[in-house]
């Protein structure tokens, strides 16, 4: 096979496994009825007059599975977290012992875990157009590699190869899908 063309199918593969990867980190932050210190990635606290991740200015853990329990390394940081928290659309309640902030995830109910899982099929759908997008933008610079003198059955071999991995990503996605909704419909 062309030198090429392997380096083409070699960037469509990492970028189809980039597309997996944020599809998983989405995942992550939509919560399953569980505690999960993700749920709180990408929430970002007002420290001294700049925005800084919650998780740089605190310690977040999970002491039970309905609670996360975070503790600021200054105790002036009490009240910016537990306003990113409420401002961060994540329906969160914390509530502070001058110390430490809980938070209780509530149990979700059954139409809560429809929405959930609506949002989730959404995000897998989004990682199936990403890939899909991979596998178009791949074939249009090998069409462009017949112009400039590769041959038709490298072309047509490259195409298939980029097709078997475009099914294969779509796979993964699926089944990352199924696990996930699995999840969030486990009470």
């Amino acid at each position: 096979m062309n030198e090429e063309v392997e380096l083409i199918l070699e960037d469509a593969r990492e970028r189809m496994q980039r597309s997996i990867k944020h599809l998983e980190a989405d995942l992550m932050k939509i919560r399953a009825g569980r505690a999960n210190v993700n749920m709180l990635d990408g929430i970002m606290v007002d420290y001294y007059g700049s925005q800084t991740a919650l998780n740089q200015v605190a310690n977040i853990n999970t002491p039970d599975a309905k609670t996360i329990a975070i503790q600021p390394w200054e105790k002036t940081m009490i009240d910016p977290i537990e306003k990113a928290i409420m401002v961060s659309n994540l329906g969160l309640n914390p509530m502070n012992n001058g110390e430490i902030i809980r938070i209780s995830i509530p149990v979700l109910t059954e139409q809560r875990r429809q929405e959930l899982v609506k949002q989730v099929k959404n995000e897998g759908e989004n990682g199936k157009v990403s890939v899909r997008n991979v596998r178009r933008d791949t074939n249009d610079y090998l069409k462009k590699l017949l112009k400039e003198g590769l041959s038709e059955d490298e072309e047509k071999d490259a195409e298939k190869n980029v097709q078997d991995l475009t099914d294969q990503y779509i796979k993964k996605i699926e089944e990352i899908i199924d696990v996930k909704d699995k999840d969030i419909m486990t009470i």
